[in-house]
């Protein structure tokens, strides 16, 4: 008798546990429902301060740019400190946008274009000019970032200041060096 109770109990036990599984295609459908309802809250309000979509947290593998130094000095006089730009690694391809010129601010990366697209259509409304950039490093794993730029500069003065006006709304923005 005891067997049987244990046979059944653990019968019971596998398709209990067998039986909850989450499928693939409800996560989807979740994610799908709330990107339509992201976009129709983006579409309905144009005056939200804070990014629709989260960035995702990475950091780029980070290169040094030239470092620089007035021509009239003596080589031992100013250096210019460059610990704030990046470059990045495998290069890249402008996506939507105008061309980048030497110091980008980057204010965001995505792993899907719609959301850096979104991102950008924001930047714009508010008056930047912005565009986005598709990268093809990897990282985390994942290969072909799509990074938001919400305005390039010739000068890397113009871009830190834009870049310290951007860190309100996005504190991780940085400056991209182009080689």
């Amino acid at each position: 008798m005891k067997k049987n109770v244990i046979l059944v109990l653990g019968l019971c036990s596998a398709v209990m546990l067998t039986g909850c599984k989450s499928k693939e295609s409800a996560y989807r459908q979740a994610y799908e429902q709330a990107t339509r309802e992201q976009a129709n809250n983006t579409d309905a309000s144009q005056t939200t301060t804070t990014p629709a979509v989260t960035p995702v947290p990475t950091t780029p593998p980070v290169s040094e740019a030239p470092v620089t130094q007035t021509p009239t000095q003596p080589s031992s006089a100013v250096v210019v400190d460059n610990s704030d730009v990046r470059t990045i690694e495998g290069g890249f391809t402008v996506q939507s946008g105008n061309p980048l010129k030497t110091f980008s601010v980057v204010v965001s990366s995505f792993v899907t274009q719609a959301n850096a697209d979104n991102l950008a259509t924001r930047l714009k409304a508010e008056g930047y000019d912005a565009r986005v950039v598709k990268t093809n490093e990897t990282i985390n794993g994942t290969t072909g970032w799509y990074r938001v730029i919400a305005a390039s500069y010739d000068d890397k003065p113009s871009a830190a200041q834009t870049r310290d006006q951007l860190r309100g709304k996005f504190p991780g923005a940085w400056l991209l060096y182009k080689k």
